[in-house]
């Protein structure tokens, strides 16, 4: 297959005929009394007309009619089976099991899930075990945050993270911060930037519900450590788009910056979906100091009601000298996403600079 062709196959092929042929032979040589061809036949049951995510709980859910009812017997087998197979995506099949199936035993399924988050990940398998139980779930995180592993310890912040995508929202860290707060203490300092960028999107998530709560904590650590500064700045981006005075206060920003905004220019003016937009602008700074700048801007999206929707993103930052002048320039293909869908009509464009918006324009999208 050559890699155009790979590329376009859909995720959820991941599962697939291929996929369960060699999951079963590999299960027969660490459990011989597996009936492999049942085994194939139930897991293709309905699998064309399944998604990705459905297809893995359908193999979550046969495997546990086919493995030792004993849990304990039937996740050996499954530590047995983890290094026999891919890495990835579809080794999150292991930790969904033990979240599905091993609620009731609390220290065998977390140590379970630490063991298999090196294999793809456990953070989302791990919050089915904090939602039920905080205090006792709580308790191993906080031991994960010092084990050796850098899968462990990112498995500490990021399956405890209060608002993590594509999974439900842990309400008690949505309440009360201080909860996992001693983890993120902990990492500050990490080694690991995949460490580090889960603590980063920890505190973003803390931004959002208790911005002052982030603010504070970030004053509070010794941001001249450079993974500490890293994380510090990744995880205050939203506030930083948002102008937050305090935000941008901790990396000298100010919210009051002189600038003049001219001659933004967008081309073409009228576009169909998939074409590229280009934009450009010049930023001179009217202050008789050199001023720290947040450049960014914002689309506000056409939405299926006639409504808009706002989406901001990074450009760049600069130091710009007295009445000195930068002149930049974007391009961005307008496509849609899985998350974004495109509607006919005009669309909005912001420049923004520490920020707050400096200059409008707007274009006209086709569909």
């Amino acid at each position: 297959i050559d890699r155009s062709s790979r590329m376009a196959e859909p995720l959820k092929e991941m599962f697939n005929r291929a996929y369960f042929e060699r999951l079963t032979k590999e299960l027969g040589t660490v459990a011989p009394k597996i009936q492999r061809a049942a085994l194939v036949k139930d897991l293709l049951k309905g699998n064309e007309a399944r998604e990705l995510n459905a297809r893995m709980r359908h193999t979550s859910t046969t495997l546990r009619a086919h493995l030792p009812a004993d849990f304990r017997k039937a996740v050996g087998i499954l530590k047995d089976l983890a290094p026999r197979m891919p890495n990835g995506y579809t080794a999150l099949l292991y930790p969904d099991f033990i979240g599905q199936f091993g609620l009731e035993e609390h220290v065998l399924s977390l140590d379970a899930l630490k063991y298999f988050t090196s294999f793809g990940s456990s953070e989302f398998a791990v919050r089915e075990f904090f939602r039920r139980d905080p205090k006792s779930t709580l308790k191993v995180m906080r031991q994960w945050a010092e084990d050796a592993s850098e899968h462990v310890r990112r498995l500490a912040s990021e399956g405890s993270r209060p608002r993590l995508p594509w999974s439900f929202r842990l309400d008690a860290v949505l309440k009360d911060p201080k909860l996992t707060t001693p983890i993120l203490e902990r990492l500050r300092t990490d080694d690991s930037l995949y460490v580090r960028k889960s603590v980063a999107n920890h505190l973003n998530d803390f931004s959002k519900d208790h911005p002052m709560y982030m603010v504070d904590l970030l004053r509070s650590w010794d941001r001249k450590h450079p993974h500490t500064a890293w994380i510090a700045k990744h995880a205050s981006r939203t506030l930083i788009k948002a102008g937050n005075t305090d935000a941008l206060a901790l990396f000298a920003f100010s919210s009051n910056v002189k600038v003049r905004v001219e001659e933004l220019t967008l081309s073409p003016k009228r576009i169909k979906l998939g074409d590229t937009l280009e934009f450009s602008f010049t930023v001179t700074c009217e202050a008789a100091r050199s001023q720290q700048l947040v450049i960014d801007y914002a689309i506000h999206y056409r939405k299926a009601n006639g409504g808009t929707s706002k989406k901001v993103f990074k450009l760049k930052e600069a130091e710009l000298g007295p009445r000195a002048s930068l002149r930049i320039t974007k391009r961005q293909r307008i496509v849609d996403f899985s998350t974004r869908k495109h509607y006919a009509g005009e669309h909005m464009v912001e420049v923004m600079v520490n920020g707050r918006v400096t200059a409008t324009a707007s274009f006209s999208l086709t569909t």
